[in-house]
């Protein structure tokens, strides 16, 4: 080989080495933030979807889609949420999400803060962008007046509100069972000593699921089954014009939809324990061990740096360099 020759191969080699050095200087190095990132940006994208889909049937009073449009816009943008982040994070999505499984002993506690604030900024500024794209029709259609109540509100394009004959209690209940049936539904999707699905089933699975809870809970209070979902919009809507009626509407009901679900996921989540999970047919492993099995741990459920668990300290380690 001449020396010509073994300069183009080192230029070639250096040509091909850059792309990779490029992403690596662009990968976030600390595992938690990546984390964060994907728990932020899935939900930006489920608050997307439904939100634009809200203000699309709210501003064209219904001639361009109806009640069930919503429903499904927000179904669809949970199974590309989880498609886009279950990766990195395990796509909780949902402050309720993340307490159940931190209760299960499926993610850590320290991750409960981080994530739920990543998903409540997801979801606030996904309700500035739809904000953005149908601010005229939102302007024409409430006569430029944004308002809670009255019959060209547009608050409710963003955050939830109960109706006007639903007492406190029943609201409250409205969103515990919701949540409840979330969980209680969810669990099984990932267990493998049961039937699960298909790791790349799960997301449609699971939008079909709040399809269901959308379709048969949402009357009463809207069906928001998710804290970040309801108080990122509406701190938007809080900052946006609408002011402080946001939250004293209705007797400054604002809490329920970020109460009543977290007790409803751990709820629905300690039910398919006592009544599925302790009953189910223990692994080979488990039996042998008495310790629950690496099957054990739903993989769609935890984030990328709980699944390194099951690997060998010297290839964690490794990964962790790149």
């Amino acid at each position: 080989m001449t020396a010509g020759e073994a300069s183009l191969r080192r230029q070639a080699g250096a040509g091909r080495m850059k792309p990779l050095t490029f992403r690596k200087a662009l990968t976030v190095k600390n595992a938690l933030v990546r984390e964060c990132l994907a728990e932020l940006l899935g939900t930006f994208v489920l608050l997307l979807f439904g939100c634009a889909a809200a203000a699309q049937v709210k501003t064209s009073r219904e001639t361009k889609g109806q009640f069930l449009s919503s429903n499904l816009a927000f179904s669809v943008g949970v199974m590309a949420a989880m498609y886009l982040s279950k990766g990195i994070s395990g796509a909780h999505l949902n402050p309720a999400v993340s307490l159940s499984f931190c209760v299960l002993g499926q993610c850590s506690w320290k991750k409960l803060l981080p994530y739920s604030l990543a998903q409540l900024l997801g979801a606030y500024l996904a309700s500035w962008l739809v904000y953005l794209v149908y601010y005229d029709a939102i302007m024409e259609f409430s006569g430029g007046v944004l308002t809670v109540t009255g019959p060209n509100e547009t608050a409710s394009i963003f955050a939830t509100y109960p109706s006007h004959f639903l007492s406190l209690q029943r609201s409250f209940l409205d969103q515990v069972v919701g949540t409840a049936m979330l969980m209680l539904c969810i669990l099984p999707l990932g267990e493998e000593k049961n039937t699960p699905a298909p790791p790349g089933l799960i997301p449609p699975i699971v939008g079909g699921i709040v399809l269901g809870i959308s379709m048969g809970m949402s009357s009463n209070c809207g069906a928001a089954i998710n804290p970040a979902r309801d108080l990122g919009p509406r701190l938007f809507t809080l900052t946006a014009g609408w002011g402080t009626e946001v939250f004293s509407c209705s007797n400054y009901w604002f809490w329920v939809p970020l109460v009543a679900p977290m007790i409803g996921g751990v709820l629905g989540s300690v039910i398919y324990v006592l009544f599925i999970d302790l009953h189910l047919p223990e692994t080979e492993a488990s039996e042998a061990t008495g310790e629950p099995a690496v099957t054990d741990l739903k993989p769609w459920m935890v984030s990328g740096t709980e699944e390194l668990k099951g690997k060998s300290e010297s290839t964690v380690i490794k990964e962790e360099k790149l």
